[in-house]
């Protein structure tokens, strides 16, 4: 029960994966941790800190790894940490694995156990463990401070000697975790807000926050497993389009969220929507990483399409990172609370939260939709 906590060495990427607070809970439960020295510098959390609470802080990952039972980061480890892993030991973090079919063929061939943390089920049981929700929270919040900074222009209603200034108005596309954090922060910003999703269900929780739920005149359910999207056929799709193309034309600032499990961001944003906004005017496209609900977003930059901004951040829980890290840990040591069966690490497969996470174990990939990626049976 020895967990090692690795630093974060992708650029860009401030997030520790367990903070302090932590460490004595998990201290408490028969577990012993080593942490890299600094690990958590980039997300104000200092090694001082981390010894205080019980953790040993090793000089190098070398030392760290040394007899670990449990490795944790928050990115998928590289060449040099999956050299470095013990065999048969498990790693805890984020994987991607339909993104990263060869990565898990990698960790399954060196006999590692990794768990991918994007897998938690949707489930009540499995709610604290929900790194995905945690981090869109921090994702949605995030997006529209992003957005309010490159927009030219106030966000609230102003009462001035100088006259009255409009409230700015902003439309949500995709109403998950982050998309109704978006609506939540717009709405407390002063922002009038407009909010689409293809699932029905969510209007109530939008109108619950103060914005406008966007109808189309023939519902379409876009429900998928687990609370998730599905994907539309081509004449909803089309439907959804035109929705939408009458109202981004008056919007200051968009935010986009709508991904689809294992597959590319859905197009939600065309370029004839994109050239009818006013000059100035700002998307901030959450799907980035799966290609974008404008087909223009680059991951990472800022493109400037007919005077119309889009960003396409590629991290932005990492730009929180005190925070993002505080969740990031609740939820992992959520996770290991579950690994421990009468003082001993167990790993349960007739566990639900288990068994989804598992993607690889005994040398085998265990994910099914990462095998058929890999074309192995």
């Amino acid at each position: 029960m020895n967990i090692a906590v690795l630093g974060e060495t992708v650029v860009g990427e401030n997030r520790v994966a367990l903070i302090p607070s932590s460490v004595p809970k998990l201290v408490k439960l028969g577990y012993t941790i080593s942490i890299v020295s600094g690990a958590g510098s980039k997300a104000h959390y200092q090694d001082v800190e981390y010894e205080q609470a019980g953790a040993t802080i090793c000089l190098d990952l070398g030392s760290a790894m040394n007899q670990a039972s449990i490795v944790l980061k928050v990115q998928p480890p590289t060449d040099l940490e999956i050299a470095s892993l013990p065999k048969n030991s498990i790693l805890i973090s984020l994987l991607s694995p339909l993104s990263n079919p060869d990565l898990i063929k990698t960790l399954a061939d060196a006999s590692i156990t990794a768990l991918s943390l994007e897998l938690i089920p949707r489930i009540t049981r499995a709610q604290s463990m929900d790194v995905l929700s945690s981090q869109a929270t921090v994702a949605g919040y995030k997006a529209v401070l992003t957005g309010a900074n490159e927009l030219g222009k106030f966000l609230p209603m102003f009462m001035t000697a100088a006259g009255t200034i409009r409230p700015g108005k902003v439309l949500i596309l995709g109403a998950g975790v982050a998309g109704l954090q978006a609506i939540a922060t717009a709405r407390r910003l002063g922002a009038r807000v407009e909010a689409f999703d293809v699932r029905p269900a969510v209007k109530e929780q939008i109108e619950s926050l103060g914005a406008t739920f966007l109808e189309m005149e023939e519902e379409v359910s876009g429900e998928g497993e687990g609370g998730y999207a599905r994907e539309l056929s081509e004449d909803q799709h089309l439907k959804e389009l035109e929705l939408i193309a009458t109202h981004v034309s008056d919007a200051d600032l968009v935010i986009t969220t709508a991904q689809i499990p294992g597959k590319p961001a859905p197009e939600l944003i065309t370029e004839a929507m994109v050239k009818s906004m006013k000059p100035g005017s700002v998307i901030v496209d959450l799907a980035a990483s799966t290609g974008g609900n404008c087909r223009f977003t680059e991951e990472g930059e800022t493109v400037l399409l007919h005077e119309v901004k889009l960003i396409g951040p590629a991290n932005l829980p990492s730009e929180v990172p005190v925070h993002a890290s505080q969740m990031f840990s609740k939820n992992v040591e959520t996770l290991l609370k579950e690994l421990v069966k009468d003082g001993e690490l167990f790993l349960d497969f007739s566990d639900e939260v288990v068994a989804s996470t598992c993607v690889a174990h005994a040398g085998d990939v265990r994910h099914q939709l990462t095998k058929e990626k890999l074309s192995l049976k």
